[in-house]
């Protein structure tokens, strides 16, 4: 991809950006009359109720301004975030460039990456090389003896990583995206001095988040923390799925927050802890080094057993209480990186697959003359040329220091992992028996890159994230007009007259909802934004994109009228409002991203694909927004749902001991079928294995709760007869 700058033109910076006043509105409205949360929704199952919650709080507040998607969501375009398409500065690119080269000389020539998979095990001197050439400390500061990379660059090399072996990819993103990250960017002055010379040229880091009952329900944390009289931490519980956990120096631990209650004694949370864990501590286990996987086979995944292990009080990263923002800014590179070694992988894979087409023959011509295939190398193509602009769209809007691109980031995790699995998936399809051969390395990309749709939030889950917070402003305003104006069943005739009347008689109501009404009952809807500036060959493009943007939002509003509460839990609506937006993004994206290459003056076979790939993604794109959009109002849902709840009521009659249960369920860590151990690789640490005893996740051993407690609220006599009152910590939530 060429980022030449064309003669006579200055690209606008960030700065720039900022001070231009934008064509259209996108901050959020501030009308008089208080928006209502999601969670106030009127009709919804206390489950439900409790789950917006504790997602509204883990979330935290919304930015000031709104991101490309949430504007997208109210039928605005900011067009200010997507031109030019970002882009490193000369000397950060050239700094990258040079790296790049190193680092593919090395992973042509002399990376084992067939050893990695088939011994399952990364070699030590593989490590020790990439620590060498740089590639571990990239996004530390060079004063902490990291290169200091930018997003960018940091994906670049993840990219070129992927390309050649998924483990490896793996193994350098979550050392820096989700382990050393959160020091970076949350570590005081004394942690980043202590820790990140480590991790930038010695040791590997870890992240400890998942649990036997916490997967994407991060905020349920089982293992725990208290603070003692002298001011450090106690720490007790399990992680597990700890990518480098057994090899790592140091960890960045999630728990829970326990403050004594003054009145009651009893320990009640506040908030999430994010801990410095380093393994010399005691009380430290790795009581399992990792297991047997489908793919990825190099990683290791480590299982923590944390016994009543004495934390230091300057180990805290951010702020007490605070640790899922800690959590939750690391993912949002942790989901750039995962795409950016699915993107080398499914590049990688496109070009074998189309090269295959070409040269292998049936019926006295090549496979890439057969329509069915051409439609695969088209698929491909477009796929993976709307991989590459999203995903450096988005680490340009982070580089940039953009605030609200949590939805971005879900989008981009969500459109790699499942659409470049599918590349990988149709290159195989192409090579046909040959494909699924070892020697032929595909197979290896197939299991390796199926992780993807799995981890750092299953696309599931961010399908219905993306949903709920790319409209929760949205939809807040609609659920305050239907507060407002609608007939409530569970109040008085009185009172629903009396509030119905203020409402409809108050401006500033009349102002939200008369327009909101036109839309959803008399099918009068906004117009659409403009694009203006694109290049001239793109204003087909561009025009298509802002009217689809138009009738996203539309969509979502009659969604949410026609479900009403019953959106929160009809997923399968939610996925179509979700997709629809993902394919917004990636359209944005590439629309930005072929207009730089135009304004550059690319040419030659490459561009050339480029082009119909582009070309073909809005044409195929355009047409399955759209088919969402009907599928909103005319689906099977219903008895979808009744064949999933009787095939449910069958699956009860069936022994559970036939069966896989995972450990966490209520019905006990030894329920269901015996897992088969012999003849697959084992990874056992030290330590005892708390699956062999009666013990639930977050027991201690030692630990006498109720005497530190009583430590921790007795009062102290201040010398004059008055009791000292207690110093429990604040609930940050009263910030």
């Amino acid at each position: 991809m060429s980022l030449r700058t064309p003669v006579g033109y200055r690209w606008p910076t960030p700065a720039d950006a900022r001070r231009r006043p934008s064509r259209l509105a996108h901050k959020p409205l501030r009308p008089t009359m208080a928006d209502q949360g999601l969670s106030d929704i009127k009709g919804v199952s206390e489950e439900d109720q409790k789950m917006i919650e504790n997602i509204e709080t883990m979330m935290g507040p919304e930015p000031e301004d709104m991101g490309f998607i949430k504007n997208a969501f109210w039928g605005r375009l900011r067009d200010d975030l997507l031109f030019p398409y970002p882009q490193e500065g000369d000397e950060e690119r050239e700094r990258c460039d040079a790296l790049l080269e190193e680092l593919e000389a090395y992973l042509e020539n002399e990376h084992p990456r067939v050893e990695i998979d088939q011994e399952q095990y990364i070699p030590e001197w593989v490590i020790d090389r990439l620590f060498d050439m740089g590639v571990m400390g990239m996004i530390i500061p060079e004063e902490y003896g990291g290169l200091g990379l930018g997003v960018t660059s940091y994906n670049r090399v993840l990219e070129m990583i992927g390309r050649y072996c998924a483990s490896t990819a793996v193994m350098v993103s979550a050392h820096q995206s989700i382990g050393c990250k959160a020091i970076v960017m949350f570590g005081t002055e004394e942690q980043k001095e202590k820790y990140l010379p480590l991790v930038a040229r010695e040791e590997l880091s870890a992240f400890c988040l998942s649990e036997p009952n916490v997967g994407s329900d991060a905020a349920a944390q089982e293992s725990f923390s208290v603070k003692t009289d002298d001011g450090d931490y106690i720490l007790n519980g399990e992680k597990k799925w700890s990518t480098s956990g057994a090899m790592s120096g140091l960890c960045t631990v999630m728990c829970k927050n326990m403050v004594p209650n003054p009145e009651t004694g009893e320990l009640e949370q506040q908030g999430v802890n994010a801990l410095i864990v380093t393994p010399d501590m005691d009380g430290v286990e790795v009581f399992e080094k990792n297991r047997a996987k489908t793919g990825i086979r190099g990683t290791w995944q480590a299982r923590f057993r944390f016994n009543d292990v004495r934390v230091p009080e300057e180990n805290v990263l951010h702020e007490e209480g605070a640790g899922l923002k800690v959590a939750l800014s690391c993912l949002n590179y942790g989901r750039c990186t995962l795409s950016a070694g699915v993107t080398g992988a499914a590049k990688a894979a496109r070009d074998q697959g189309i090269k295959w087409a070409q040269t292998r023959y049936q019926f006295e011509r090549p496979l890439a003359d057969f329509e069915l295939v051409k439609q695969k190398i088209a698929r491909m193509s477009a796929v993976t040329y709307a991989m590459d602009a999203m995903l450096y769209m988005m680490t340009g809007l982070l580089d940039q220091g953009e605030d609200d691109i949590m939805v971005e980031t879900a989008i981009t995790k969500v459109f790699c992992s499942d659409f470049g699995w599918n590349v990988i998936d149709e290159a195989l399809q192409v090579m046909g028996g040959e494909g699924y051969m070892t020697e032929h390395e595909l197979e290896r990309a197939w299991r390796d890159n199926r992780i993807h749709g799995i981890v750092e939030g299953s696309n599931e889950v961010m399908q219905s994230f993306i949903f709920a917070y790319g409209g929760k402003q949205l939809a807040e305003k609609m659920v305050s007009i239907q507060e407002a104006l609608l007939w409530d069943s569970d109040e008085s005739i009185g009172d629903n007259l009396s509030r119905i009347l203020t409402a409809a008689t108050t401006p500033a109501v009349i102002k939200k909802a008369l327009p909101m009404g036109a839309q959803l009952f008399l099918g009068l809807k906004p117009r659409a934004p403009e694009i203006n500036g694109v290049h001239p060959a793109l204003q087909e493009q561009a025009d298509t994109l802002a009217s689809l943007v138009q009738k996203h939002s539309h969509y979502f509003k009659l969604v949410s009228k026609w479900e009403r509460e019953d959106v929160v839990k009809h997923q399968a609506q939610q996925a179509r409002v979700a997709d629809n937006a993902i394919y917004l993004f990636a359209l944005a994206s590439s629309l930005s991203k072929m207009d730089d290459q135009l304004r550059s003056g690319e040419f030659g076979p490459e561009f050339e694909r480029d082009r119909a790939a582009f070309e073909y993604l809005f044409e195929w794109f355009r047409r399955k927004i759209h088919r969402n959009f009907g599928r909103m109002r005319d689906n099977a849902d219903e008895s979808m749902r009744d064949a999933a709840e009787a095939a449910r009521a069958h699956s009860d009659t069936l022994p559970n001991d036939d069966f896989y249960i995972h450990e966490g369920s209520p019905l006990g860590r030894d329920a269901g079928k015996e897992h088969p151990q012999e003849h697959i690789p084992q990874f056992e640490g030290e330590g005892e294995d708390p699956r062999a005893v009666d013990r639930e996740p977050g027991d201690t051993d030692d630990l006498d709760l109720d005497e530190m407690v009583d430590d921790m609220t007795e009062p102290v006599d201040r010398g004059d007869g008055a009791p000292e009152e207690s110093t429990a910590a604040p609930n940050p939530e009263d910030n």
